[in-house]
């Protein structure tokens, strides 16, 4: 089992997140995306993972997207793109582990991961 969560330590769900994490188990590994931005195929991975597309991991109500995207037409790879280069735009906290991956904003979904 490989656990992995992308966390952001300034953001209250990421904390409480990785906190069942730890209560949970000793293996798992963390990635302060914001510190070390994601590539682009990491970040198609996740979609993947996820089952999402682009749009619907990006966080539209912070003021970069509200002031410098939103209403744009925009392609999936310019989206990933605009998220490489905002990884604050990112919806978190995302956790994988064995191929799937969810936004573990909420302690259920989390702790589904884990039976």
């Amino acid at each position: 089992m490989t656990l992995i969560i992308y966390h952001h330590s300034k953001c209250s769900k990421s904390r409480k997140a990785l906190s069942l994490i730890k209560n949970k188990t000793s293996e798992f590994k963390i990635i302060e995306y914001l510190k070390y931005p994601l590539k682009f195929r990491e970040i198609k991975l996740l979609l993947s993972q996820l089952s999402m597309k682009p749009i619907e991991l990006v966080r539209v109500k912070e003021p970069i997207w509200k002031t410098n995207y939103k209403g744009k037409k925009m392609k999936d790879n310019e989206i990933i793109n605009i998220l490489m280069k905002h990884p604050k735009l990112i919806q978190r906290p995302i956790v994988t582990k064995d191929g799937k991956a969810i936004i573990a904003r909420n302690k259920e979904n989390l702790l589904n991961l884990f039976s």
